[in-house]
């Protein structure tokens, strides 16, 4: 098949959608079908066409930004001509231009499915108030063209507005997880690079407002009158975050007050993310809001024999739930988080599961098996 992804970021931006996405469509690429992903030039000194790993990569020169979106004026005829090239479309929302590509899809009668990856919440303000109900009003106009709207758990979509609105359309396709194997000496080479010591607390996020920063850098008092020698690590963009730098002078006392017991790791790749899981005790996802319906490095933490504890928002508690592999805190209580931290620290050995045992559930090549089975289905009707 030649598939179109449509997506507004692709890598090398850095965030959960981007790397299902890129996951997703190098697995498919992998199978056979010719991949092509298009996307925004976000970054202008990224190529407008460039082929990575077997997909190509289609890039739009963008005019202007609004607020954490983009406006692309060439994206209409270029997504025309793209879509006449494919017999099917992957969408991933939220994403302005979502309409407007199934509409595309829909005069082709072409398969146009739609991947749900998260609401979308801007910070308040007049304007990001008019930027979310354009953005939503797109969003819905895209799940009434679709053939097939996919979410990763059905948790996720049994409390979503938007997905609750399609429930005949609604396919549950748990996400794309891999990590490499690395040798051991690596993982202990980056135990010496970060003189890694004592217990440690993970975090794997962009820093923004909806992963719940805040919620860990609160629950460290009462963890360090238990454990006086531990250490938060926080792998992922951590300056410049795009609409986060308010976000970021909010939180720069607390981070000053906890400099010795919070490292700032940057944006890892794969290979170092494989070492970074197994050197924490846990990982934290205090996601705070519905911008966030799952968190990947939950489940690649797990593969690596690292517990997790997750805020209880639906669809982020499920790796939790699923595996047994860690604990589930209220949204936004530092308190209980703490509680967790400690528990976890104490019992650790309890929350640890056989690879195997996730492995079994979460898979990259599970996923591409899911949708190949999805678009082969759509196409014949």
């Amino acid at each position: 098949m030649r598939l179109l992804f449509v997506l507004t970021y692709y890598r090398p931006h850095t965030s959960g959608l981007t790397i299902y996405v890129e996951r997703l469509a190098r697995s498919l690429a992998r199978r056979g079908h010719t991949v092509t992903v298009l996307t925004s030039q976000y970054d202008p000194s990224l190529p407008q066409r460039e082929m990575l790993h077997g997909v190509w990569v289609v890039r739009v020169p963008v005019a202007a930004r609004v607020s954490k979106g983009v406006l692309m004026p060439a994206f209409g005829w270029i997504a025309t001509g793209l879509a006449l090239q494919h017999d099917a479309m992957s969408l991933h929302l939220p994403q302005f231009d979502a309409s407007g590509l199934a509409i595309r899809g829909r005069l082709l009668r072409q398969p146009v499915v739609l991947t749900y990856h998260c609401d979308l919440q801007l910070p308040p303000s007049p304007f990001n108030h008019v930027v979310n109900k354009v953005v939503q009003l797109s969003n819905l106009t895209a799940g009434y063209l679709a053939t097939a709207i996919v979410a990763y758990t059905q948790d996720f979509a049994d409390h979503s507005p938007f997905l609750s609105r399609f429930r005949s359309k609604v396919r549950v396709i748990p996400p794309p997880v891999e990590v490499p194997d690395i040798p051991a000496e690596e993982v202990h080479a980056f135990r010496r690079r970060w003189n890694i010591q004592g217990p440690i607390i993970g975090m794997a996020a962009r820093l923004a407002t909806e992963k719940g920063v805040e919620v860990l850098l609160n629950a460290l008092p009462r963890v360090l009158e238990e454990y006086p020698t531990a250490r938060v690590l926080y792998a992922g963009q951590f300056e410049n975050v795009l609409g986060e730098e308010a976000y970021a002078r909010r939180l720069a006392p607390l981070f000053e007050r906890y400099r010795d017991h919070w490292t700032f790791l940057g944006t890892l790749s794969p290979t170092e993310m494989a070492a970074f899981f197994p050197n924490c005790d846990m990982i934290i996802v205090p996601s705070l809001n519905s911008t966030e319906s799952f968190g990947l490095v939950q489940v690649e933490a797990m593969l690596c024999g690292t517990p997790s504890i997750a805020s209880a928002l639906p669809g982020v508690r499920q790796p939790v739930l699923q595996t047994g592999m860690g604990l589930v805190t209220p949204i936004g209580n530092s308190d209980a988080l703490s509680e967790a931290i400690i528990h976890i620290l104490k019992n650790r050995a309890a929350y640890i599961r056989p690879r195997s045992e996730i492995a079994a559930r979460f898979s990259t090549e599970r996923t591409t098996e899911a949708y190949e089975q999805l678009f082969t289905e759509l196409r014949k009707k």
